[in-house]
């Protein structure tokens, strides 16, 4: 039993690693790439705009199509694989031709390789996720493989933020830097992908009972309880997530006082954070439920959030204990919800007879990208709109307003969360009665 749980162990590791490859582009993409394209480039702020959401339209409505292309696929090289090797290339190419641009790109070349870089990554995010669910049956193992994933992807997350920095401090420009790490991110995958393609076995597809077109697929699944209610959880509480990220640096600059070296520390702080407090949620759901501790981690973050209008300018001290405790629970947001819908792909399997993993994860990858884009379309222009001093006041921002914006919204966000996941019906015991019923468990690869 020993062996084969650390044949588990190692297989799982080396799953989750692709995930550091597939978190590096998140802070070029929000942080790095707009104001270089906006500003370093002459493209302006309109355009960059225009051609960002364009691509992130397009992006969103590629998801139910590969989710279902995962579930559907047949081949001698699995359901999954070949996805996400076809977008391990596309990805590739996007990154390279979108973070090495030409010397007068328009909104037009922005937009194309913005979508081409969206879509290998959805090629590859979405059968991956789905691939994750397929690995185990057991309650607490998928909580663990989410939580090796996440931590992986975290670490790529702040290897990429540290790239344009340590870029910077030698003399590279701002172009320059974001180019250095295009190639840092096609190096990375060119690694972490064919690790997972060729040492990682993908399990056998369940035995089903028909199978469904598209649409017909996605409207089943309005029936499903407990995935409607994940759903919308996750959505909300990705909202709740994405807001104080959107104002993070604002709030820190205008509020608080914190200068350029300072923001890039608390940005640093905030997923470190999320890293280390990945292991000890992933511990205490194994004692209680997954949805549970989850509700523990959003009340935690709220209390931490409720006292961010207090602070005045100088706190450094105070809101870097903040940003610990928010980015402490940043780790129970992303390794135990992926662990949920795991559990509910099973009980769409239980109560249908059909394998939606692939078309579920998709429609959870399109609820992050919803939030993420409704952040941006909330927090900015309710503090334009409610946030600008009278003329001729020496402030760019109201501070209660920001402050209120920043970290008010995701207080009543995530306390909406809390209550609607706490009486969440698919806990261990019932996962493990389906389980029984079903008389199947997948058989993990690793023997």
């Amino acid at each position: 039993m020993k062996q084969r749980t650390g044949t588990e162990v190692g297989r799982d590791i080396r799953y989750g690693v692709a995930a550091f490859a597939l978190g590096m582009p998140t802070i070029p993409l929000l942080i790095h790439l707009p104001p270089v394209y906006a500003e370093d480039l002459g493209l302006g702020l309109s355009f960059t705009g225009v051609a960002l959401f364009t691509a992130r339209l397009l992006d969103v409505i590629t998801d139910p199509i590969i989710g279902a292309a995962s579930d559907r696929l047949k081949g001698p090289f699995g359901r999954r694989k070949p996805l996400i090797a076809l977008g391990a290339i596309v990805g590739a190419a996007g990154v390279l031709l979108l973070l090495n641009p030409l010397e007068d790109p328009g909104a037009l070349y922005l937009a194309v390789w913005t979508s081409v870089l969206y879509l290998g990554w959805t090629l590859i995010n979405i059968p991956y996720l789905a691939w994750g669910a397929d690995l185990h049956t057991v309650y607490d193992k998928r909580a663990r493989l989410t939580g090796v994933r996440e931590s992986f992807m975290l670490v790529g997350i702040l290897v990429a933020g540290v790239i344009p920095a340590a870029a910077t401090a030698t003399g590279a420009g701002s172009i320059s830097a974001l180019a250095i790490t295009g190639w840092g991110i096609v190096v990375a995958g060119a690694v972490v992908f064919p690790l997972l393609l060729l040492t990682v076995a993908e399990p056998a597809p369940r035995p089903l009972q028909g199978r469904d077109p598209l649409l017909a697929s996605i409207r089943d699944l309005t029936s499903n309880g407990p995935f409607n209610r994940l759903l919308l959880s996750w959505f909300v509480n990705s909202l709740a997530n994405g807001i104080p990220s959107v104002l993070f640096i604002l709030f820190m600059k205008h509020v608080i006082g914190a200068n350029e070296i300072t923001q890039g520390l608390f940005t640093l702080l905030y997923f470190l954070a999320g890293i280390v407090g990945m292991p000890l949620w992933i511990w205490l759901s194994r004692r209680h439920s997954k949805h549970r501790i989850w509700c523990v981690a959003m009340v935690l973050a709220s209390a931490a959030f409720a006292t961010v209008p207090a602070l005045e300018a100088g706190d450094i001290l105070l809101f870097g204990i903040i940003v610990l405790l928010t980015g402490f629970c940043l780790g129970a947001d992303l390794a135990l919800p992926p662990a949920m819908q795991a559990d509910v792909a099973e009980y769409e399997y239980f109560r249908k007879g059909r394998d939606r993993t692939g078309i579920m994860f998709a429609a959870w990858s399109m609820s992050t990208k919803l939030a993420l884009a409704a952040s941006v379309g909330i927090a900015l222009p309710m503090l334009d709109w409610l946030g600008t001093p009278e003329q001729g006041s020496i402030e760019k921002y109201d501070s209660m307003t920001l402050a209120l914006i920043y970290a008010g919204l995701p207080v009543v966000l995530k306390v909406s969360v809390t209550l609607l996941i706490w009486g969440y019906p698919l806990n261990k015991a019932k996962l493990a009665i389906i389980q029984r019923r079903l008389g199947t468990r997948i058989k993990d690869p690793s023997g």
